[in-house]
């Protein structure tokens, strides 16, 4: 029998997500293989650290419970990713795994992978590839720095692939699909069973609009964010908005912002979250997980960014992209309810087959085999 030991490294709640149905894929694998044991430590950095946004994850999800949780906190870009390295640097030097997991496109995952790298563990990056090629985001920053420094790239679309190739990145790299859609599936059946947030709110099915808003373009300032709530103060149905602690804290001092059509709510679990998605007419959002997520349950989005790394979903035409442009945001909700609150151009496997999680640990495997 042979040991193969992963650390993966999270922090934010799309990452727990993600995680969720790798660490399911691994329990899996192990009850099958008599030739390869995989052994997972997870190290959460504590960037989301809100218990609606964490702990609630790790219940529900069932997330096997972390090594350790090095409980960072929010702050400044450098700031937060510099104490992330430093401790998860000391982790892994204990640990001395022969895999570092990470995931997406967050100060965790730069973090990760910098401490990783300049220790010589081989790093695999799930969620590969994207790009929205505005390197003021951070993100896009995060997930360059990322891709480059990956044994193993698992990309999620096709087009993940090509943006890798045009940066001459073309070794480890694979296309897996979407782990993100193994959770949906996985999770869409329970939540129709255990959720009560639609009577918890009083919501009937396609009777308002579900929006989130946490990105820094958005909320670094108020402007922004007022273009957006003016435009949600228009709309003919309600507004549920589960608000990310970054933006509650910014709304605090702009009462005025707000009006009886637009319902903040605090952030919610990803069982409430699939409910809320799949039964509302529109989501407006700026979260790329949100983004395929209305598209899974066939619910039109409006996204509030001026570009998007799930081009695809553009192009198919079930997402409009608005940045946060009051009238444009108005224009689209308007588009969307004249043409039908759902789209048809809906193509099932874009994201791969529900079992891309199972398709990372396959490679994981393989490419531990081969190297030892």
């Amino acid at each position: 029998m042979k040991y193969l030991k992963i650390v993966t490294i999270i922090g934010a709640r799309p990452q727990f997500i993600k995680a969720a149905a790798v660490s399911r894929a691994i329990i899996s694998f192990n009850k099958q293989s008599s030739a390869i044991s995989i052994e997972e430590k997870i190290i959460h950095t504590g960037q989301h650290y809100d218990k609606n946004m964490s702990k609630i994850f790790f219940d529900e999800l069932k997330i096997p419970h972390p090594l350790i949780n090095l409980e960072v906190g929010s702050g400044l870009h450098g700031q937060q990713t510099g104490q992330m390295l430093e401790r998860i640097e000391q982790v892994l030097m204990q640990e001395q795994p022969d895999w570092v997991l990470i995931y997406g496109d967050t100060n965790s995952t730069l973090a990760g992978t910098l401490a990783a790298a300049k220790l010589h563990i081989p790093v695999a990056h799930v969620e590969a590839g994207l790009r929205s090629f505005n390197r003021v985001m951070p993100e896009e920053i995060n997930r360059i720095v990322a891709d480059c420094f990956s044994t193993l790239l698992f990309c999620p679309t096709e087009i993940a692939v090509a943006n890798l190739s045009a940066e001459g990145i073309v070794n480890g790299v694979h296309q897996v699909g979407d782990v993100m859609y193994d959770s949906v599936l996985y999770h869409a059946g329970l939540a129709e069973k255990s959720s009560t947030i639609l009577q918890r709110l009083s919501l009937n099915p396609k009777s308002y609009y579900l929006a989130t808003v946490h990105r820094a373009e958005n909320t670094d300032n108020t402007e922004p964010l007022r273009d957006i709530l003016s435009a949600f103060q228009k709309m003919h149905y309600p507004i549920i908005f589960p608000m990310h602690p970054r933006t509650h804290k910014i709304l605090e001092s702009e009462p005025d912002t707000y009006n009886a059509q637009i319902r903040p709510i605090d952030p919610v679990s990803y069982l409430d979250m699939l409910i809320l998605e799949k039964n509302a007419r529109v989501i407006l959002t700026d979260s790329g997980g949100v983004q395929k997520e209305a598209y899974w349950f066939n619910v039109p989005c409006i996204t509030l960014r001026n570009e998007t790394e799930w081009v695809e979903l553009v192009d198919l035409g079930c997402n409009r992209l608005v940045g946060a442009n009051t009238a444009a945001i108005l224009e689209a909700v308007n588009e969307f309810e004249t043409i039908s609150p759902t789209h048809t151009n809906y193509h099932k496997e874009l994201y791969g087959d529900g079992h891309s999680a199972q398709k990372v640990i396959d490679v994981l495997t393989k490419s531990f085999v081969k190297n030892k």
